[in-house]
């Protein structure tokens, strides 16, 4: 006797996974970052990241969002990050993985920039007008294709 709403809003398990795998990757990422781009914590968090991207947006959905051809420029400098990084090259890796991160997630900066404007703190840096053009000059002309 469940309502009929409740399957919609119902998230699967792999979901869930993936979403604290994103956020343990953007964490060890962050520590990498604080404690002079330690490579080891930079490693652990580009594959903690990777692999919760997979498991909130599904595989194929995954391949085929690192698989768009439009979006070539950012894919190639994203996993050259990462494998720099690997490679014990943290501060260029970082460098080229956030130039990769901007190109392909660019599109997303607008929109949650115009859902963080009701915040109470950032809302009214948010909505200063050269804020607004800032965000507004990301998303390269995707014709409103959303980025996943």
């Amino acid at each position: 006797f469940l309502p009929s709403f409740l399957p919609s809003i119902m998230v699967s398990d792999n979901t869930k996974i993936g979403s604290g795998l994103l956020f343990l990757g953007c964490i060890f990422l962050g520590l990498g970052v604080l404690f002079f781009f330690d490579p080891a914590l930079l490693a652990l968090g580009d594959l903690l990241f990777l692999t919760g991207l997979t498991m909130t947006i599904g595989f194929s959905r995954t391949v085929r969002f690192f698989s768009r051809r439009d979006r070539m420029r950012g894919i190639i400098s994203f996993f050259g990050g990462i494998v720099l990084v690997m490679m014990r090259w943290p501060v260029f890796g970082m460098i080229l993985q956030l130039y990769g991160l901007i190109y392909l997630f660019g599109q997303f900066f607008p929109i949650l920039s115009q859902a963080m404007q009701n915040t109470p703190v950032i809302g009214s840096i948010l909505s200063m007008p050269a804020v607004q053009q800032f965000f507004a000059g990301f998303g390269g002309g995707g014709g409103g294709r959303p980025p996943v």
